[in-house]
This record gives C-alpha cells, structure tokens and sequence, in this order.
C-alpha cells in the first residue's frame, strides 16, 4: 500500500480494528495478531491480560497511516451517512 505524501489525514487516535487491517494489507486477522505480539509490526500494540493468555490490540489511526499507509476516516463517513438518510 502506497502512502500519498501530500495527504495528511485528520487523525482521531480511533483504533483500528484488526480485521478492518487484516482486509486492508490482504493478510489474515490472525497473522496480524502474531505479527503484533511478537513486536514485529510497528503500527500497534499487543497487550497481555494478566493471569490470561488473551490479548488486547491497540492501534492507533495515525501508526497504522505512517507504517502501512493505511487511513480510513470514519467519522467523516459517519456524518456523510446520516446525511444521506437525512436527507431523503
């Protein structure tokens, strides 16, 4: 995926869901976790629940932008969609 360098998104610090990444980059959800648990991908965080081997993800809009080049603005959808309901 190619980041346009003359696009600066408006960041919210929303974090993207994995599997909304996992469709993005065409790998598997769980091939993103691994790669997030190990500290191989840079774009989020994989953190450990205590006493559990479950683990919670956070990636922030604005690391998955800057390492994949990855962006989409939900908010901005949000309010196009309750606009087009609206509006009709």
């Amino acid at each position: 995926m190619e980041k346009n360098n003359n696009f600066m998104p408006s960041f919210t610090g929303r974090n993207v869901p994995i599997k909304e990444i996992a469709q993005a980059t065409g790998k598997d959800p769980q091939y993103i976790r691994i790669g997030l648990q190990k500290g191989i991908f840079q774009f989020g965080y994989a953190f450990k629940k205590d006493g559990s081997s479950e683990y919670n993800y956070l990636c922030p809009d604005k690391k998955a932008w800057e390492e994949l080049g990855y962006f989409r603005n939900v908010f901005e959808e949000n309010v196009r969609g309750n606009f087009n309901k609206e509006s009709f």
